[in-house]
């Protein structure tokens, strides 16, 4: 059973393609998405996979020890144990949309905030979040991406729909709640904090649905015949990515270490106690293993020699939380 639970968000810093395989349809690669919402996604064993693969180039330049990289993340072959640390998938929290004015807007609706919420309360008593989740179609007090205006109701364009949207204050809540502890805290993100505050925007269920769907980025990638300078045969295809600025987030869970004392001794997973007290530490012990070793920027999904799939990752720990696996309030990534 897991004993740690730590959000793990995820800014999309260059279009990202987590495949889910060839498809018969007009994209060729599209991206993995949820079953059953359509939303885009990225599976857990990908964003592990990714994230163990930063671990492991920190065991060449000395920077870990390979047995603690194992004991974390498990063997990468064979079933001689489990690994202690594990991730939830990825989940769509915003999701950026061109706007006549603002140049574009975050989207979100009540449904991915609720189970947003859901989700944080697994790491209680960890995290301590109280969101009221706001109406359909609203924006926070302060939007700039208003075409106009009259009375209570305004309207906003974006993409080619225009939508009547109200002020209301629970957005504004929640637009200064992401801005302020998601985003990292230092100064290259000044601007996109103060931008993300205004510019959040609730849309109904259906509407965000349709967005994630049909305004994704659909990129055309061929192959050239080195002889003739031309397209090679069969050799255009479309790709499906992840629009930059789009924000995940997945849950980092970590449980006591699933081998004998004797493949402990000389890591830092050595503790000397007794359960049940051992066992929460050595979970704990895992977590700041992982929140340490955890760089600013890691890549994710197909295409990294061109550049796509680079991610910015960002710890949440609740302010006044302190658990023993990192400081009170976010982590510096």
């Amino acid at each position: 059973m897991f004993k740690q639970a730590k959000p793990l968000f995820l800014i999309i810093e260059t279009p990202l393609h987590a495949g889910s395989g060839s498809d018969l349809g007009i994209v060729d690669l599209p991206i993995q998405r949820e079953k059953h919402t359509d939303y885009p996604k990225i599976e857990a064993s990908g964003l592990k996979g990714s994230i163990r693969e930063v671990f492991d180039g920190k065991t060449v330049s000395g920077q870990v020890k390979n047995d603690e990289v194992l004991l974390a993340f498990g063997p990468e072959t064979g079933d001689l144990h489990a690994g202690a640390l594990g991730f939830t998938d990825a989940r769509l929290l915003l999701f950026p949309v061109k706007s006549v004015k603002g140049v574009f807007a975050w989207v979100t609706c009540p449904a991915v905030l609720e189970r947003f919420k859901h989700d944080l309360s697994i790491c209680q008593p960890t995290i301590n979040f109280v969101m009221n989740i706001p109406d359909p179609n609203t924006i926070p007090n302060n939007s700039e991406i208003i075409v106009k205006g009259e009375g209570d109701t305004k309207k906003i364009v974006l993409e080619e729909y225009t939508f009547p949207v109200t002020s209301d204050s629970k957005c504004e809540e929640v637009a200064n709640w992401i801005a302020d502890k998601i985003l990292p805290s230092d100064v290259s993100y000044d601007y996109w904090r103060v931008k993300m505050k205004k510019d959040i925007v609730v849309l109904n269920d259906d509407d965000f649905r349709d967005f994630v769907m049909l305004s994704t980025e659909v990129i055309a990638r061929t192959k050239i015949d080195s002889n003739t300078g031309t397209v090679a045969t069969g050799a255009l295809w479309y790709e499906e990515y992840l629009p930059t600025d789009s924000i995940l987030y997945s849950l980092a869970l970590t449980t006591p270490l699933f081998v004998n004392e004797e493949k402990k001794k000389g890591t830092r997973f050595e503790i000397d106690a007794q359960p049940p007290e051992k066992n929460i530490r050595e979970a704990k012990e895992v977590m700041k293993f992982f929140i340490e070793g955890l760089p600013d920027i890691i890549q994710i999904g197909g295409n990294a020699t061109i550049g796509k799939g680079i991610v910015r990752t960002h710890i949440y720990q609740n302010q006044g939380g302190n658990d023993g696996t990192g400081s009170d309030d976010t982590q510096g990534n």
